[in-house]
Protein backbone atom coordinates (compact mmCIF):
# COMPACT_ATOMS: atom_id res chain seq x y z
CA UNK A 1 0.00 0.00 0.00
CA UNK A 2 1.33 3.43 -0.96
CA UNK A 3 2.12 5.70 1.95
CA UNK A 4 2.97 8.62 -0.31
CA UNK A 5 1.89 9.58 -3.80
CA UNK A 6 2.93 12.68 -5.71
CA UNK A 7 1.13 13.32 -8.99
CA UNK A 8 2.30 16.00 -11.46
CA UNK A 9 3.78 18.13 -8.68
CA UNK A 10 5.13 21.51 -9.81
CA UNK A 11 6.60 24.27 -7.69
CA UNK A 12 7.19 27.84 -8.85
CA UNK A 13 8.94 30.68 -7.06
CA UNK A 14 8.72 34.32 -8.02
CA UNK A 15 12.02 35.76 -9.19
CA UNK A 16 11.59 39.38 -10.06
CA UNK A 17 8.54 39.66 -12.28
CA UNK A 18 8.76 36.13 -13.64
CA UNK A 19 7.98 32.80 -11.95
CA UNK A 20 10.75 30.21 -11.97
CA UNK A 21 9.69 26.56 -12.08
CA UNK A 22 11.81 24.63 -9.59
CA UNK A 23 9.97 21.29 -9.72
CA UNK A 24 8.55 19.99 -13.00
CA UNK A 25 5.73 17.44 -13.01
CA UNK A 26 7.14 15.24 -10.26
CA UNK A 27 5.52 11.80 -10.03
CA UNK A 28 6.53 9.56 -7.16
CA UNK A 29 4.84 6.67 -5.36
CA UNK A 30 6.40 5.30 -2.18
CA UNK A 31 5.11 2.06 -0.71
CA UNK A 32 4.93 1.56 3.04
CA UNK A 33 8.28 0.26 4.32
CA UNK A 34 10.33 1.39 1.30
CA UNK A 35 13.78 2.91 1.78
CA UNK A 36 14.78 5.21 -1.05
CA UNK A 37 17.39 7.85 -1.76
CA UNK A 38 17.09 10.94 -3.93
CA UNK A 39 20.33 12.24 -5.40
CA UNK A 40 20.98 15.57 -7.04
CA UNK A 41 23.51 18.41 -7.17
CA UNK A 42 23.01 21.80 -5.55
CA UNK A 43 20.22 23.67 -7.32
CA UNK A 44 18.55 20.51 -8.64
CA UNK A 45 15.36 20.93 -6.61
CA UNK A 46 15.95 18.13 -4.09
CA UNK A 47 15.55 20.29 -0.98
CA UNK A 48 12.43 21.90 -2.41
CA UNK A 49 11.02 18.42 -3.01
CA UNK A 50 11.88 17.35 0.54
CA UNK A 51 10.15 20.43 1.94
CA UNK A 52 7.00 19.58 0.00
CA UNK A 53 7.02 15.94 1.10
CA UNK A 54 7.60 17.11 4.70
CA UNK A 55 4.62 19.51 4.55
CA UNK A 56 6.93 22.47 5.14
CA UNK A 57 5.79 23.97 1.83
CA UNK A 58 2.94 23.46 -0.63
CA UNK A 59 3.08 22.77 -4.38
CA UNK A 60 2.01 25.28 -7.00
CA UNK A 61 0.08 22.52 -8.74
CA UNK A 62 -0.36 18.77 -8.61
CA UNK A 63 -1.59 16.36 -5.94
CA UNK A 64 0.09 15.12 -2.75
CA UNK A 65 -1.51 12.17 -0.97
CA UNK A 66 -0.16 10.91 2.35
CA UNK A 67 -1.52 7.55 3.49
CA UNK A 68 -4.42 7.97 1.08
CA UNK A 69 -5.34 11.48 2.24
CA UNK A 70 -5.20 14.39 -0.19
CA UNK A 71 -3.35 17.23 1.56
CA UNK A 72 -4.59 19.95 -0.79
CA UNK A 73 -6.09 23.05 0.85
CA UNK A 74 -5.19 22.05 4.43
CA UNK A 75 -4.60 25.04 6.71
CA UNK A 76 -1.38 25.67 8.65
CA UNK A 77 -2.64 24.01 11.83
CA UNK A 78 -3.64 20.85 9.97
CA UNK A 79 -0.27 20.72 8.21
CA UNK A 80 1.54 21.17 11.54
CA UNK A 81 -0.45 18.28 13.01
CA UNK A 82 0.55 16.04 10.09
CA UNK A 83 4.22 16.95 10.56
CA UNK A 84 4.04 16.20 14.26
CA UNK A 85 2.13 12.93 14.09
CA UNK A 86 3.11 11.38 10.77
CA UNK A 87 6.55 12.66 9.69
CA UNK A 88 9.96 12.48 11.36
CA UNK A 89 12.80 14.75 10.24
CA UNK A 90 16.58 14.25 10.34
CA UNK A 91 18.64 17.22 9.16
CA UNK A 92 22.29 17.61 8.24
CA UNK A 93 23.03 19.96 11.13
CA UNK A 94 20.96 18.16 13.78
CA UNK A 95 18.94 21.22 14.98
CA UNK A 96 19.07 20.17 18.63
CA UNK A 97 18.09 22.59 21.39
CA UNK A 98 21.46 23.57 22.94
CA UNK A 99 20.21 24.04 26.50
CA UNK A 100 18.30 20.75 26.61
CA UNK A 101 19.93 17.40 27.33
CA UNK A 102 19.56 14.48 24.92
CA UNK A 103 16.51 13.09 26.72
CA UNK A 104 14.56 16.34 26.59
CA UNK A 105 15.57 16.97 22.97
CA UNK A 106 14.15 13.61 21.99
CA UNK A 107 11.00 14.13 24.07
CA UNK A 108 10.26 17.54 22.50
CA UNK A 109 7.91 16.33 19.70
CA UNK A 110 5.89 14.43 22.31
CA UNK A 111 5.53 17.63 24.34
CA UNK A 112 4.03 19.36 21.29
CA UNK A 113 1.75 16.34 20.81
CA UNK A 114 0.41 16.68 24.35
CA UNK A 115 1.90 13.45 25.72
CA UNK A 116 2.15 13.43 29.55
CA UNK A 117 5.60 14.04 31.08
CA UNK A 118 6.21 10.55 32.48
CA UNK A 119 5.24 8.85 29.22
CA UNK A 120 7.27 11.15 26.98
CA UNK A 121 10.40 10.72 29.11
CA UNK A 122 9.94 6.95 29.07
CA UNK A 123 9.49 6.88 25.30
CA UNK A 124 12.42 9.24 24.78
CA UNK A 125 14.66 7.03 26.91
CA UNK A 126 13.63 3.98 24.88
CA UNK A 127 14.37 5.82 21.62
CA UNK A 128 17.82 6.84 22.82
CA UNK A 129 18.52 3.28 23.91
CA UNK A 130 17.58 2.05 20.43
CA UNK A 131 20.32 4.24 18.89
CA UNK A 132 22.91 3.22 21.50
CA UNK A 133 22.87 6.37 23.64
CA UNK A 134 21.40 5.08 26.88
CA UNK A 135 24.55 6.33 28.67
CA UNK A 136 24.30 9.84 27.16
CA UNK A 137 20.73 10.78 28.05
CA UNK A 138 21.70 13.65 30.36
CA UNK A 139 24.40 15.10 28.11
CA UNK A 140 23.94 18.47 26.41
CA UNK A 141 24.55 18.67 22.62
CA UNK A 142 27.91 20.42 23.12
CA UNK A 143 29.03 17.44 25.21
CA UNK A 144 28.33 15.01 22.37
CA UNK A 145 30.21 14.20 19.17
CA UNK A 146 28.68 14.96 15.77
CA UNK A 147 27.73 11.33 15.28
CA UNK A 148 26.12 11.19 18.72
CA UNK A 149 24.16 14.40 18.01
CA UNK A 150 22.85 12.86 14.79
CA UNK A 151 21.79 9.74 16.68
CA UNK A 152 19.90 11.98 19.12
CA UNK A 153 18.25 13.62 16.11
CA UNK A 154 17.25 10.20 14.75
CA UNK A 155 15.82 9.20 18.13
CA UNK A 156 13.84 12.46 18.16
CA UNK A 157 12.54 11.77 14.65
CA UNK A 158 11.34 8.26 15.50
CA UNK A 159 10.03 8.81 19.05
CA UNK A 160 6.56 9.67 17.81
CA UNK A 161 6.41 6.51 15.67
CA UNK A 162 5.93 8.44 12.41
CA UNK A 163 4.69 6.89 9.18
CA UNK A 164 7.53 8.48 7.23
CA UNK A 165 11.14 9.40 8.07
CA UNK A 166 12.72 12.17 5.98
CA UNK A 167 16.50 12.60 6.10
CA UNK A 168 18.16 15.58 4.42
CA UNK A 169 21.91 14.93 3.96
CA UNK A 170 22.02 13.02 7.27
CA UNK A 171 25.75 12.26 6.99
CA UNK A 172 26.85 15.55 5.41
CA UNK A 173 28.35 16.96 8.62
CA UNK A 174 29.90 13.69 9.81
CA UNK A 175 33.15 11.81 9.34
CA UNK A 176 33.10 8.52 7.46
CA UNK A 177 32.93 6.29 10.53
CA UNK A 178 30.04 8.24 12.08
CA UNK A 179 28.27 8.35 8.73
CA UNK A 180 28.49 4.58 8.41
CA UNK A 181 27.02 4.19 11.90
CA UNK A 182 24.07 6.39 10.94
CA UNK A 183 23.50 4.31 7.81
CA UNK A 184 23.49 1.16 9.96
CA UNK A 185 20.74 2.69 12.09
CA UNK A 186 18.73 3.59 8.98
CA UNK A 187 19.08 0.02 7.72
CA UNK A 188 17.85 -1.29 11.05
CA UNK A 189 14.86 1.08 10.95
CA UNK A 190 14.10 -0.01 7.41
CA UNK A 191 14.26 -3.68 8.39
CA UNK A 192 11.75 -2.90 11.14
CA UNK A 193 9.32 -1.47 8.58
CA UNK A 194 10.05 2.28 8.70
CA UNK A 195 9.47 4.16 5.43
CA UNK A 196 12.55 6.31 4.71
CA UNK A 197 13.25 8.97 2.10
CA UNK A 198 16.82 10.25 2.17
CA UNK A 199 18.31 13.19 0.29
CA UNK A 200 22.03 12.93 -0.45
CA UNK A 201 24.64 13.95 -2.98
CA UNK A 202 26.93 11.04 -2.10
CA UNK A 203 26.69 7.90 -4.24
CA UNK A 204 28.03 5.63 -1.48
CA UNK A 205 25.34 6.87 0.93
CA UNK A 206 22.58 6.58 -1.68
CA UNK A 207 23.59 2.97 -2.32
CA UNK A 208 22.65 2.15 1.29
CA UNK A 209 19.00 2.58 0.26
CA UNK A 210 16.97 0.01 -1.63
CA UNK A 211 16.07 2.34 -4.49
CA UNK A 212 17.76 5.44 -5.93
CA UNK A 213 16.14 8.37 -7.73
CA UNK A 214 17.95 11.24 -9.42
CA UNK A 215 16.72 14.82 -9.63
CA UNK A 216 18.19 17.40 -12.00
CA UNK A 217 16.71 20.69 -13.18
CA UNK A 218 13.56 19.87 -11.25
CA UNK A 219 12.91 16.55 -12.99
CA UNK A 220 12.86 13.24 -11.12
CA UNK A 221 13.98 9.92 -12.60
CA UNK A 222 14.71 6.45 -11.24
CA UNK A 223 18.31 5.32 -10.96
CA UNK A 224 18.30 3.63 -14.37
CA UNK A 225 16.61 6.65 -15.97
CA UNK A 226 18.91 9.47 -14.96
CA UNK A 227 17.86 12.81 -16.48
CA UNK A 228 20.03 14.39 -19.14
CA UNK A 229 21.92 17.44 -18.04
CA UNK A 230 20.44 20.44 -19.72
CA UNK A 231 20.25 24.18 -19.53
CA UNK A 232 17.06 24.38 -17.48
CA UNK A 233 16.27 27.45 -15.46
CA UNK A 234 15.43 25.63 -12.22
CA UNK A 235 17.09 26.82 -9.05
CA UNK A 236 17.04 25.56 -5.51
CA UNK A 237 14.88 27.95 -3.55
Amino acid sequence: MAILKLTDICKDYQQGKEPVRVLKNINLTVERGEYLAIMGPSGSGKTTLMNLVGCLDVPTSGTYELDGKNLKDLNDDAMAEIRNKHIGFVFQHFHLMPKMDALDNVALPLLYAGVPLAERRERAAEALKSVGLEDRMNFLPNQLSGGQCQRVAIARAMVGKPDLLLADEPTGALDTKSGNQIMEIFRQLSNEGMTIIMITHEQSIAECADKIYHILDGELRTGDEEPEKGGGDSEEA
